[in-house]
């Protein structure tokens, strides 16, 4: 007799819904890196203003500090997008 729970048909396939999920987990991974994206360039574009439009010196500072985080944030999120996608194409292909 065969299991309800099991997602998988006698022919070992994954069913609509597995593959329904995978595809629900890709997009709220695509979505998770372009966050990533949004809040690097806000770093960014926000410590190059605080240096060209403003000339207090603890501006200036914050604005050098800005600028090399919204790198590193889009770096991060690059990293995690590409690591994220690989487990995710590994699942859904065992």
């Amino acid at each position: 007799m065969k299991n309800s729970l099991d997602s998988r048909n006698a022919h070992n396939h994954p069913v609509l819904r597995d593959h329904l999920a995978a595809q629900r987990t890709m997009l709220a991974n695509e979505r998770t890196y372009l966050a990533y994206i949004r809040t690097a360039l806000t770093l960014f574009v926000a410590g190059v203003s605080f240096i060209k439009f403003f000339g207090n010196i603890i501006y200036e500072i914050t604005g050098w500090l800005l600028i090399p985080l919204g790198i590193l944030v889009f770096i991060k999120g690059i990293i995690s997008y590409i690591k994220m996608k690989r487990l995710i194409t590994e699942e859904e292909q065992s």
